[in-house]
């Protein structure tokens, strides 16, 4: 038998018996016939969850908008209210007692208590200072008083600084200042001013192979006073203090006696021998220092930035192969000048190091120059291979006559070069057989701690610093 289904459910439905119906009905046909007419029903449908009948009977038990259920939530938004208020409340009255709570400073020499970004205007007139401070004097030019209690009404000084009188209604104390408030000082009458400028003057003082400024001169001033006020012309004197120039010459004194270093420099050059010279130090893995001298630079200039790429120092030896001895102050000027720049044209590094022709550069020299240098060096052991005595007589004298800290001078230049790059490697070999480190100029001084402040980099004249005036008894010659 075939098995098959009907629409009806197992139990047969029965008959109801109501006032309202009639006959036989299914289930849900009683329910629809007692909706009311103009009321609103959730229509069911297969699926529809058990959620959705629970919104549905909150609907026609009247639990929807409006209904008991929204009442009662409307009832509790009072106390939301105040919890909220009181919350701010709380939080504007600990805002308020922050912003306005005490710090502390040092007022004179004691702590005291002020609020956070009070005014020194505000110290002064909490702490009494209005009574305290008495102010000071009106002067005329000579020092008499035209009015007593006519100068500054305080003295004030905040962390070492004064204070202007303009300030105290907007400087603000933020807690740990140090505050001083005493009398005020005196003040001296709106005057008219003739001022002298007094030059420094140069003093050079040591021996040794490099000098350097060790202190920069700096003018002084004397002034003569006319009182707008009173009319007295008084003079005041020395206002401020000249501070003289000092040159200072020392060689170097290596710190570790335990190590020996040596620096080999070379004049004049660049030359047709100046790439052999590099291609020994390449190979003996040497650096070195080259004074190179401005013309043969220009002539040249290939080799100059050959150098300074195979990162050895270089220095000026000046413009030309001329001695400063008998040149003007514009001329002095022209030759280191015109030196410097043929460097810097060639190989794009500006150079302040300079070893003047000859090693003669006199104090006058200083006076003239010093604002173009940052140190002229000599040397302490001549190879005196510009005397070509050859090769074998030039290594003898440098390595006979070598000691540690020593700047040894070579010479490159066309007539010299030759033996020079006969008699280079021997001297390398035999003084690095000997225990010798070579270095570069600036590399040998900063093993001395005497030269801890030397820069022979770049020139370290300060603004306020001036040339000095030389002396009229004064013709030192700054060599050794």
């Amino acid at each position: 038998m075939l098995n098959h289904t009907t629409s009806y459910p197992p139990k047969r439905p029965q008959r109801r018996r109501g006032n309202k119906t009639t006959g036989y009905q299914l289930p849900r046909g009683r329910a629809r016939a007692q909706r009311r007419p103009g009321s609103s029903y959730v229509h069911h449908s297969q699926g529809f969850g058990s959620d959705a009948r629970r919104r549905a009977m909150r609907v026609r038990r009247g639990g929807g908008r409006g209904g008991r259920g929204s009442r009662r939530r409307n009832a509790r938004w009072p106390y939301v209210f105040v919890i909220v208020g009181c919350a701010g409340l709380v939080f504007l009255a600990s805002l308020i007692g922050y912003l306005n709570r005490s710090v502390t400073i040092e007022l004179n020499g004691s702590d005291a208590s002020v609020h956070i970004g009070a005014t020194i205007a505000q110290v002064i007139e909490d702490e009494g200072f209005e009574e305290s401070c008495n102010p000071g004097n009106l002067l005329a030019v000579d020092d008499s008083v035209i009015t007593r209690g006519g100068g500054e009404r305080y003295t004030v000084t905040l962390d070492g600084k004064d204070v202007d009188a303009d300030d105290y209604d907007t400087v603000k104390l933020e807690g740990g200042e140090k505050l001083e408030i005493h009398d005020g000082g005196d003040v001296y009458e709106d005057h008219d001013v003739k001022a002298t400028e007094i030059a420094p003057t140069i003093t050079v003082k040591g021996n040794g192979a490099i000098g350097y400024v060790s202190q920069w001169g700096v003018p002084g001033r004397s002034e003569v006073w006319t009182g707008k006020l009173s009319g007295i012309t008084a003079d005041r004197g020395v206002v401020q203090e000249v501070q003289n120039c000092e040159v200072t010459y020392r060689s170097v004194t290596p710190d570790d006696e335990d190590k020996r270093y040596i620096a080999l420099t070379f004049d004049e050059g660049p030359s047709e021998y100046t790439q052999q010279i590099l291609d020994i130090l390449e190979e003996k893995g040497v650096s070195a220092t080259f004074f190179l001298q401005g013309d043969a630079v220009e002539a040249d200039p290939a080799s100059a930035k050959a150098i300074a790429e195979a990162g050895h120092e270089i220095g000026s030896n000046g413009y030309s192969d001329t001695s400063y001895a008998d040149l003007t102050s514009d001329e002095v000027r022209s030759q280191i000048t015109r030196g410097f720049d043929a460097i810097e044209d060639a190989t794009g590094e500006r150079v302040s190091l300079l070893r003047a022709p000859y090693a003669s550069f006199s104090t006058e020299n200083w006076a003239q120059s010093m604002d173009l240098l940052s140190g002229v060096v000599s040397w302490n052991l001549d190879s005196g291979d510009w005397l070509l005595p050859g090769a074998d007589e030039v290594v003898e004298t440098v390595v006979g006559s070598a000691g540690n800290g020593n700047i040894v001078l070579l010479t490159d230049n066309d007539a010299t070069g030759a033996q020079l790059v006969e008699a280079l490697p021997d001297i390398i070999d035999q003084l690095q057989a000997e225990g010798y480190t070579f270095v570069t100029l600036s590399d040998l001084i900063a093993t001395d701690e005497d030269f801890a402040d030397v820069d022979l980099t770049s020139v370290s004249m300060p603004k306020d610093a001036v040339l000095p005036n030389l002396p009229a008894d004064d013709d030192a010659q700054g060599e050794e």
